[in-house]
């Protein structure tokens, strides 16, 4: 065991300690502060019905709980204070600690302070999860001991104590937990920026700046991977003080993977090296392309070029990411339960070169839908809308019809549930069509996370009698 978890250990030992939020990341976090004998208060927001299952898990742990609406209430005395990722790190229960001495940190924090293996990280606002998931699985198939973590895989901080200097250290990070940031990987990606979670953070500059903490504190030995074809990741060189490296399918490059003539090429030191053609890659769509160039920059220098085709050739792709779930009677119904904005939508229907039957709508983020007019357009023959930015949708499509006059013909339907959409949906189809969920929004207006969602709409789907 490592000098710095023999001292993180003794740090806990006794200590005071709040965790904030009962969840499937925070479950583990609790059990593994519970094995150092430190004195565990857990807060949530759900009542202990809502929490069912999870709290199950810790219930007969020896910890206090603060259960329900005023659960911050409790939050005073505590030597360190673990914020849960979503939640605002300048809530005024949580400043109101730190004033009063406590240690405000998190899972993710910790994890960066005691990892003693090389971490991989990526983040942006679309493609996150599809390009750690190529990352982990190019590493693994060169035969590195891989760990996945952050917003996918494990919590990985109750089991740092396992994890080897020789191992590879994979994690996708959200902005919200990179807001609060002070160390950064040794090799970080940015997939792109665009307006996200606007509903959380305060502005989009904000959000922006979250992002940023996820390469701001690298050391110059380390590796900075940006997309060159997004104006804001593009522009992120100038702070980097890593070793930037770009990747494009839009330009060719000076170093870096591109695009060349439908094959993945990569470039250094003035050298082009075909790394894998575009027709050997499974999965469909230009985005998970880009993916592909993300992840090959990243790994270029770990990988053999033989073993990132291996992954090309049998990767079929992350659950609820333009997942086809079913042909039924010729229509095939596909599950991207992912796209909760409009530019993950928007690459959805770009996937396909049909017009579609597209399910859409859901929580509000409070993000502009204006960009889904001109493509509902030209890649949809019937628009069914749900949820809260149903009507944002919709807007989006009559502006783009008074302004150019497409989308006249787009059949537009209305409903006020899932099943009634795929239900809607399924009538309208005939034999060669496509239905597609790809909702541009949140589930939060009718479901727990786009997990659930997504198994809904399969479920759903699997239940239609042909």
């Amino acid at each position: 065991m490592s000098t710095k978890i023999n001292e993180f250990r003794s740090k806990m030992k006794h200590r005071k300690v709040a965790v904030l939020g009962i969840g499937i990341s925070n479950t583990p976090l609790i059990k593994y502060l519970y094995s150092m004998d430190a004195d565990i208060m857990a807060f949530d927001k759900s009542n202990e019905d809502k929490l069912g299952p999870v709290l199950e898990e810790i219930k007969d742990l020896n910890i206090k709980f603060s259960l329900g609406d005023e659960y911050l209430k409790n939050l005073k005395g505590f030597d360190v204070v673990f914020r849960t990722p979503g939640m605002r790190y300048d809530l005024p229960e949580i400043l109101r600690a730190k004033e009063e001495g406590a240690e405000i940190t998190s899972e993710m924090e910790v994890f960066f302070e005691l990892c003693c293996a090389p971490i991989f990280a990526v983040t942006g606002s679309d493609g996150k999860t599809t390009t750690t998931t190529l990352i982990y699985n190019m590493l693994k198939e060169q035969g590195y001991n891989c760990w996945l973590g952050g917003n996918i895989g494990i919590p990985l901080l109750s089991r740092v104590e396992e994890i080897r200097e020789t191992d590879m250290v994979v994690l996708e990070l959200s902005s919200f937990q990179l807001h609060t940031m002070k160390r950064s990987p040794n090799i970080a990606v940015i997939t792109n920026i665009s307006p996200n979670h606007l509903d959380v953070h305060k502005s989009m500059d904000e959000y922006i700046e979250a992002k940023k903490n996820i390469f701001v504190n690298q050391k110059p030995s380390d590796k900075l991977i940006l997309n060159y074809d997004n104006d804001i990741t593009k522009g992120f060189s100038v702070e980097a003080k890593g070793n930037v490296v770009f990747f494009s399918r839009l330009s060719e490059l000076d170093k870096g993977a591109y695009m060349k003539d439908d094959r993945i090429v990569y470039r250094n030191s003035g050298k082009e090296a075909l790394i894998v053609n575009k027709e050997d890659i499974v999965i469909p769509g230009v985005h998970n392309i880009e993916n592909y160039l993300a992840a090959i920059s990243a790994v270029i220098d770990y990988v053999d070029i033989d073993n990132i085709h291996k992954v090309a050739a049998t990767f079929k792709g992350v659950e609820h990411r333009i997942e086809q779930v079913r042909e039924l009677n010729g229509i095939r119904f596909y599950n991207d339960s992912i796209a909760s904005s409009p530019t993950r939508t928007i690459a959805g229907l770009n996937s396909f070169k049909q017009k579609v039957i597209l399910i859409a709508g859901g929580y509000d983020k409070k993000i502009p839908y204006d960009a889904m007019g001109e493509v509902i357009a030209e890649k949809v023959k019937c628009l069914v809308l749900i949820g809260q930015t149903g009507t944002k949708i919709e807007k989006a499509l009559s502006n783009e019809i008074m302004k150019t006059g497409n989308g006249k013909d787009v059949n537009v339907l209305k409903c006020s549930s899932l099943k009634e959409a795929v239900e809607k949906a399924y009538q309208a189809a005939h034999s060669g069509d496509i239905i597609i969920m790809s909702p541009a929004s949140a589930s939060f207006d009718m479901f727990k996370n786009f997990e659930e969602r997504g198994n809904m709409f399969k479920e759903i789907v699997n239940s239609i009698n042909g």
